[in-house]
């Protein structure tokens, strides 16, 4: 272990390392990248061979081969971006709508006791109620048309957002407020450049689960009623039973989901480089 001498002749403690070093390089990057494919492609592998070898029924398990083939043909008639573009319109007005309203009132509740006096146990009482059971009521309410999968995809939305916010801003140190007094900031200020900053890593982890919670209510309401969108072709290709269809909904819906989550990612990794913790 390396240790720095001082001019006076003291030691210092192990030399750190310099900036560069500590970042990823993109040959660890590929690295990743590899490692994490492997487990898929296995499973492709095996798949593959199975029903190269007729182990598995093609009507109920396609070979991958065909996936990929009728998943080409989607694409170039156009199908599948028609109905994806569907899907993830409707996800991000849901995500817009219920995860604003939730991170407004996360901020508020952890804020302020009387409102969480006054909001956080309805709240709670709403979050325990299972989706499902309230999809028809939705329906009822307000039709099968746009409005209904909207406004469940943003309930599912709302949650997660509140939630995490509400716990950010409770858990920044006390302290901190104090300070903010001495210094004669307003609520506004305290908000912008004392609250926001602290409850960061909460608010991240809110938001990747929101948007997680936005795409798998989407496929509850494409599913209902729906006449376009991911859940409506694999519903759709269920009834005529084209496997590989509902297959390629699967994997839309998992990539999709994938390529969202590694986004929020991205940006834990930008706005949070200041926290010190352990990476494994």
């Amino acid at each position: 272990m390396s240790v720095q001498t001082l001019p006076d002749g003291a030691l210092a403690g192990p030399a750190e390392k310099p900036v560069a070093l500590a970042r990823k390089s993109p040959r660890r990057r590929g690295g990743r990248l590899v490692r994490g494919s492997v487990l898929p492609l296995l499973v492709l592998g095996v798949w593959q061979f199975l029903s190269m070898h007729q182990y598995a029924d093609p009507a109920l398990f396609p070979a991958p081969s065909s996936i990929a083939s009728e998943l080409y043909n989607m694409i170039r008639s156009g199908e599948l971006l028609t109905h994806l573009r569907v899907s993830i319109l409707r996800a991000l007005f849901g995500f817009l709508l219920g995860g604003s309203i939730g991170l407004i009132a996360g901020l508020l509740v952890g804020m302020f006791n009387k409102a969480e006096e006054y909001i956080d146990p309805t709240v709670q009482m709403l979050r325990a109620i299972p989706l499902l059971a309230i999809t028809p009521l939705f329906i009822l309410w307000f039709g099968y048309g746009e409005l209904s999968k909207i406004l469940l995809i943003s309930l599912g939305a709302f949650f997660p957002l509140y939630i995490n916010t509400f716990l950010g801003v409770r858990n920044v140190d006390a302290k901190l407020f104090d300070v903010a007094k001495v210094l004669e900031f307003s609520r506004t200020q305290q908000m912008l450049k004392l609250v926001l900053p602290s409850a960061m890593p909460n608010f991240l982890l809110g938001l990747r689960l929101s948007i997680s919670f936005s795409w798998m209510v989407l496929v509850v309401a494409e599913l209902m009623g729906a006449e376009q969108g991911i859940g409506y072709l694999i519903q759709d290709a269920r009834s005529f039973m084209r496997t590989e269809v509902v297959f390629i909904g699967i994997l839309i819906f998992a990539l999709v989901g994938k390529l969202s989550d590694s986004l929020v990612r991205l940006l834990e990794y930008r706005l949070l480089k200041w926290q010190d913790t352990y990476k494994g």
